[in-house]
């Protein structure tokens, strides 16, 4: 959903179907002849006739629509409808006006009519636009949800645009992918496939929050220049990105203090829903009724759900879309592809690497080649594509598995238990005496999530060498023995911390990181002499998450940790599925700030954290014990290797 600050036009107008398109304004310069996006974009003025239409919903309001109808479209030759709704624009405006991309090239050129829609309320829509509005169940009349305006606008198309076949598909990744689940629900009998991408599931946990801690740079970052009110329709995607003034992000948001301070020193109360997350900052209400998974029901359409496992914006959403589909919707095809990309990875990149990762072949065309197979086969009767119940790329061992369901049946529930002197074992402590280790979390000096610095958001960090990190007295560090035979993890992770604090509040950062030998097998002399990286040692990051320890009972309830009172704090990790080659080791890494990725616990207990003032930032001792009556673990899902019993 958030894109940062850098490109912001792009991230605005991302996403026009495949997550490569960007509205580009009639005042882009024409591109050279022999320039590959130059003949792509000739191939869609040449083969597809462009129209703009405003579509009646129920009540009235009228969305904003651009479709592109190829030009050999006759009665003879219909075409289905490919749909993507919006709150990024729909742009270029104006019949001339055309989109370099459509979609990928295949899909360009395997035909579609594809249509493009400005969500009611954004851009050149009309309505009020609201942030994930919230789902009806019982609709009347002319009430109207997101379902509602999808199945309008699918009526209304098949109804009137000439040519087509009756059969409509869906797609959009983040916000777009929120509104294709949406779309999905009491789906229109005319809506054949869905492909929900990187969707948006529940605020509460993708983009704004992890487990309740406010998600700082990306949720300032965004709403900082989405947000800004629309009180007119406006063809004007000309979007100014925010101004950090230092290409230091790090420390730009310790100079902003408190997250209290943002509006008072940036937005000025132009930002209407940054003051509504800053308002709720417990699982109430107000993020409840934008929990989109217990209303995916009545999904008539095949589905097919793609995610990354290092997107860093909605990796919550796809996972829990996915289940959520197969558990309200028994019988439909439901399909999960998850492989190792960032946000709109699998369409915007080759997915040969990502960072400090490097998964050795171009990922993204499994995918690419799957997904327009899927459309073929709903929307234009073509072959069976032959997509599994699950398609995940198992990191470490770099491959891709098709898989009967997701997580994978036959994996054994398995804890990676902390030590004295930072080991970390399969069996538990047997240590009767008390036994920890502590370290002072000061929010003056909070561990930073990347190295890097720079104010858009950081793409890699999810795959980033973590040696900065373990470096820092701030961090915890535990790590096995060299793995004598390969081991795969696959499905959620959780932590059970047993931890106490001088403080009266703490966040907890779990981190589960990859350890290469100090020799990586078959580096050679010669390639270390000709510059090539050299990864030995090197602690390649597999899964982190921050959790805001007030939460630990309930997260609609906060609760403040009695100093020097050991606590137990447990929380799932969202999903993976790695392995540990022979010869590396496993690590875990705590520690309490994940800066700026994660606004900065102040340490001190108030109701509302999002309103402490800087006397409230304290620091506080925090200790993880690890004794037999205190076994502080990392649950895993070890799925057996196949010679194994």
């Amino acid at each position: 959903m958030s894109f940062g600050t850098r490109g912001l036009l792009t991230a605005l107008a991302l996403f026009s179907l495949s997550g490569t398109a960007v509205a580009q304004s009639s005042a882009t310069p024409p591109k050279s002849a022999a320039d590959p996006d130059a003949e792509r974009a000739a191939y869609i003025r040449s083969h597809y006739a462009k129209y703009e239409v405003r579509i009646p919903m129920r009540d009235g309001v009228k969305l904003f629509t651009t479709f592109y109808v190829p030009t050999d479209a006759s009665p003879q030759k219909r075409y289905p409808v490919l749909l993507m709704r919006t709150p990024y624009s729909v742009g270029p405006y104006g019949a001339g006006q055309y989109k370099q991309t459509l979609a990928t090239a295949a899909f360009e050129k395997d035909g579609f009519i594809f249509a493009f829609q400005d969500v009611r309320g954004r851009f050149m829509s009309e309505g009020e636009f609201v942030n994930m509005r919230p789902h009806r169940d019982t609709k009347r009349g002319k009430e109207v949800d997101e379902s509602s305006d999808t199945y309008d606008t699918i009526d209304w198309l098949t109804k009137r645009v000439p040519n087509n076949n009756g059969r409509v598909g869906m797609w959009g990744v983040s916000y777009p992918g929120f509104y294709s689940s949406a779309g999905a629900i009491d789906s229109h009998p005319a809506l054949k496939a869905v492909s929900p991408q990187a969707p948006i599931a529940d605020w509460f946990w993708d983009d704004m929050h992890r487990h309740g801690a406010l998600n700082l740079q990306l949720s300032f970052s965004f709403f900082s220049s989405f947000g800004k009110p629309r009180p007119a329709p406006t063809d004007d995607v000309d979007w100014k990105p925010f101004d950090f003034g230092t290409p230091d992000a790090y420390q730009f948001f310790l100079d902003l203090g408190p997250v209290s301070n943002a509006d008072a020193k940036h937005f000025h109360g132009d930002i209407a829903f940054w003051n509504e997350i800053v308002a709720h900052p417990n699982y109430d209400a107000f993020w409840q009724a934008r929990n989109l998974l217990p209303h995916l029901k009545n999904i008539k359409a095949a589905v097919m759900v793609v995610g990354g496992w290092y997107d860093t914006e909605d990796l919550y959403g796809p996972l829990h879309t996915y289940a959520a589909i197969e558990k309200q919707n028994p019988g439909i095809a439901n399909t999960l592809v998850m492989g190792p990309w960032p946000h709109g990875g699998w369409m915007r990149s080759s997915g040969t690497s990502l960072g400090d990762a490097d998964f050795g072949f171009p990922t993204s065309t499994t995918y690419q080649d799957l997904v327009l197979a899927f459309f073929q086969q709903h929307l234009k009767g073509g072959p069976d594509a032959g997509a599994p119940e699950a398609l995940v790329f198992e990191g470490g061992a770099n491959r891709w598995r098709r898989l009967d369901a997701w997580p994978p049946k036959g994996t054994k529930p398995t804890r990676l238990y902390f030590q004295p002197q930072g080991a970390l074992t399969f069996q538990a402590p047997t240590a009767t005496a008390p036994s920890f280790d502590e370290y002072v979390s000061d929010p003056a000096k909070p561990v930073p999530y990347t190295q890097d610095l720079s104010p858009g958001w950081s793409k890699a960090y999810m795959t980033e060498d973590q040696r900065f990190a373990a470096r820092r007295p701030d961090v915890l560090v535990y790590q096995t023995e060299p793995l004598q035979k390969d081991l795969t993890v696959a499905g959620p992770l959780e932590a059970e911390l047993w931890v106490s604090t001088t403080g009266s509040d703490a966040d907890w950062v779990v981190k589960l990181v990859d350890v290469n030998p100090g020799k990586v097998p078959g580096f050679t002399k010669e390639q270390e002499q000709s510059g090539e990286h050299n990864r030995g040692s090197q602690q390649t990051l597999v899964r982190g998450e921050p959790f805001r320890g007030r939460f630990r009972d309930s997260y609609s309830e906060p609760k403040a940790f009695t100093p020097n009172e050991v606590t137990k704090v447990r929380f799932v990790i969202n999903d993976v599925f790695h392995t540990f080659q022979r010869g590396h080791r496993l690590m875990v890494q705590v520690q309490s700030s994940w800066f700026p990725f994660i606004d900065r616990n102040p340490q001190t207990f108030v109701p509302n954290i999002n309103e402490a003032k800087p006397t409230d930032f304290v620091r506080a001792m925090h200790r993880v014990h690890h004794s037999m009556a205190e076994p502080s673990a990392l649950k895993v899902n070890v799925l057996p290797a196949l010679d194994e019993p």
